[in-house]
């Protein structure tokens, strides 16, 4: 057993006062007297851990506190490399932002919120451009709709100072949202190729006839064609 003065995270053997502790391990967990389950840590040479102090009765494990310490310590690192770290990428737009560069700020944004990243888009308004505000609100506005698939707002278009900010958070990664709007569109489109499709193979039907499904069919057709 070890020092009990070595570590005073979690209370161990003697520091342990209560009547009686729940231990717990591999095959279960039984409440027994406190003075027994020492008795236990003494005989398989391990300490008795208190692990959750606010249970009743506390739980306790037969663990080698050092061992124990150790599993922590790698527990806790493995949950901090797995959070994934949000960082705030900014995006800058001018009042009178041109088409290009406007698309070319989106596709970026799209690829910072994909990656897990929060959007700070903002429009600067630079000495007498602050009287195209109203212009800079619509651009932010229209920049949060054509991200609605890839993010959520945060905050809506707000004027501090000389620039108006919008924020953007992510939404679950590799789950993009589609709108209802798109969904409708490439029904529509799915509904338009199928048409085309049987509309084509109708056709081919009507043209080929017996041929149409000839190897060289369409060669004989023409020289058919050709004699008439």
């Amino acid at each position: 057993m070890k020092n009990d003065k070595k570590d005073n995270q979690y209370r161990i053997n003697e520091q342990i006062r209560v009547k009686e502790v729940r231990v717990v391990g591999d095959d279960g967990s039984t409440v027994m007297s406190t003075r027994d389950a020492l008795r236990m840590a003494r005989e398989q040479e391990v300490d008795l851990v208190e692990i959750s102090p606010n249970a009743q009765p506390p739980v306790c494990r037969l663990i080698d506190y050092s061992k124990f310490l150790y599993q922590q310590k790698k527990r806790q690192k493995e949950m901090k490399a797995k959070q994934v770290k949000v960082e705030v990428k900014e995006i800058r737009f001018g009042p009178q932002t041109d088409e290009h560069d406007y698309q070319f700020k989106l596709k970026h944004a799209r690829e910072f919120l994909n990656e897990g990243n929060k959007v700070r888009a903002y429009v600067f308004f630079r000495g007498r451009s602050i009287l195209f505000k109203e212009q800079g609100e619509v651009l932010l506005l229209r920049f949060a709709n054509d991200l609605e698939e890839y993010g959520k707002v945060e905050q809506l278009p707000k004027l501090e100072g000389k620039k108006m900010f919008l924020y953007m958070a992510p939404k679950k990664a590799g789950v993009a949202k589609k709108s209802q709007q798109k969904m409708d569109r490439e029904k529509r489109e799915a509904e338009q190729k199928e048409t085309a499709r049987q509309e084509m193979e109708q056709q081919q039907a009507n043209d080929g006839g017996i041929f149409a499904n000839v190897k060289g069919g369409d060669e004989l057709l023409k020289k058919l064609k050709g004699e008439e």
